[in-house]
């Protein structure tokens, strides 16, 4: 034990003794700070996008729906007023030759884009933009806001509605607030969970990614110095392999607890800082996270990483240099990165089949089940068996691993093929 503990303190104290350490420490909390700062700042001094204001508008409706648009899309966003844009009456007949002046208007630079309004959009079912600003999301959220508000006033109208009251009822602005509710409370906003599960979710997947590459560069480093063979003349090369694996864990820990003290600290900061810049502010309310929520997802990130490190150390053992590295980890990678390709599908149904599957199998339930234990209440039974069965798949993956580690290291020059590395496991003692 005193060994392994020498081991551990020497890998940890190599590396939170560096530059490098200290300033992806600091990044962390100063990115964050950025992203929860600037975005309102910067809304709060933006100006109404012009790339709604050069736009031509064929209007083959009939009625006055392209000017009623023109009209509404001069107020801009958030209220500035921006120029109008330009609404050619066309007839239904007429709509591709005046299809192909705007595409050439738009070609040149004369316009941003041109929108095309006819039968079908009157009827509700769409309306045709194509421009140079087609990919700008709050260009084309604010069209079709527009667009919407002003077909719905043309037919209230035609069905006998009075003109004063359509206004009324189409400007109609509805918020839904939705607050997580279970056994242990309320949790805050529905949408600040999802925010904070997913800040969980991608959280854990970098730090044991990145530090499983640290024990995978660590390993690589040390066979190719022959370092390794001076160590292992006097401590064993499991103990080795365990003394990397807990001092570089250490590290990442150490690194992630500065992280979350420095975000509660600037979560609470953040109003008196928006204030002070001009910019409004909304208060966060952070979800509820009890003692042993808090201690279930840091033993599931402790499991996580052993069970990827331990691999990501085999892989170092195994090769001699960084291009084969590249190579040989891409099996580990992509099992860690399955979680991450199912988020969508799991934030839709995190109590659905594909769901609890995921949060069961050992590569995927570091991730998952945090992620899910961040959205609803995960069944207590749920819980326990993905944590067993991730110790279980620890326990293999190291012994594995120790047994590749133990042989790896002393093998220079050549690529051990599958079958080799099968015997090291079956044989090496």
């Amino acid at each position: 034990m005193g060994r392994l503990w020498v081991i551990a303190k020497r890998e940890y104290l190599e590396r939170v003794r560096t530059k490098w350490f200290a300033i992806a420490t600091i990044f962390g909390p100063v990115l964050f700070a950025s992203l929860m700062i600037l975005p309102p700042w910067i809304a709060s001094r933006s100006k109404a996008s012009l790339g709604l204001s050069r736009i031509l508008i064929l209007d083959a409706t009939g009625t006055a729906l392209g000017k009623r648009v023109a009209a509404g899309l001069s107020g801009g966003v958030g209220g500035d007023t921006i120029a109008s844009a330009r609404v050619i009456e066309v007839k239904r007949g007429e709509i591709r030759a005046e299809e192909r002046r705007a595409s050439n208007e738009v070609i040149r630079g004369v316009a941003n884009g041109y929108l095309v309004l006819d039968a079908r959009t009157l009827a509700g079912v769409r309306a045709r933009y194509a421009g140079s600003n087609a990919t700008a999301v709050a260009d084309m959220q604010e069209l079709r806001r527009v667009i919407r508000e002003h077909v719905m006033a043309i037919r209230l109208e035609q069905a006998g509605v009075d003109p004063m009251r359509t206004s009324a009822l189409t400007r109609m602005a509805l918020t839904l607030d939705a607050e997580r509710l279970s056994s242990r409370g309320r949790g805050g906003s529905g949408q600040i969970s999802i925010i904070f599960a997913l800040g969980v979710a991608v959280l854990l997947y970098f730090s044991i990614f990145f530090y499983g590459q640290t024990v995978l560069r660590g390993v690589m480093e040390e066979k190719q110095t022959r370092v390794s063979e001076v160590v292992l003349s006097s401590v064993p090369a499991s103990k080795l392999l365990d003394g990397k694996v807990l001092g570089v864990g250490a590290v990442g820990l150490t690194q992630i607890l500065i992280w979350i003290l420095a975000s509660l600290f600037l979560i609470k900061a953040r109003s008196t800082v928006l204030a002070w810049l001009g910019a409004p502010s909304l208060p966060l309310v952070l979800p509820h996270i009890s003692f042993g929520l808090g201690a279930t997802l840091l033993l599931f990130f402790i499991l996580g990483y052993i069970f990827y490190a331990a691999l990501f150390a085999a892989i170092g053992a195994i090769v001699n240099s960084e291009q084969e590295a590249q190579q040989a980890q891409i099996p580990i990678v992509m099992m860690l990165a399955a979680s991450i390709a199912f988020l969508q599908a799991i934030l839709a149904r995190p109590d659905g089949t594909l769901a609890v599957a995921l949060s069961l199998l050992p590569f995927s339930s570091p991730i998952v089940m945090p992620l899910r234990m961040s959205l609803i209440q995960v069944p207590p039974w749920e819980g326990f068996m993905s944590l067993g069965l991730l110790a279980v798949g620890c326990y293999i993956v190291v012994w594995i691993a120790a047994r590749i580690y133990r042989v790896g290291l002393l093998m220079y020059g050549k690529r051990p093929t599958i079958r080799e590395i099968a015997r090291w496991v079956r044989y090496a003692g």
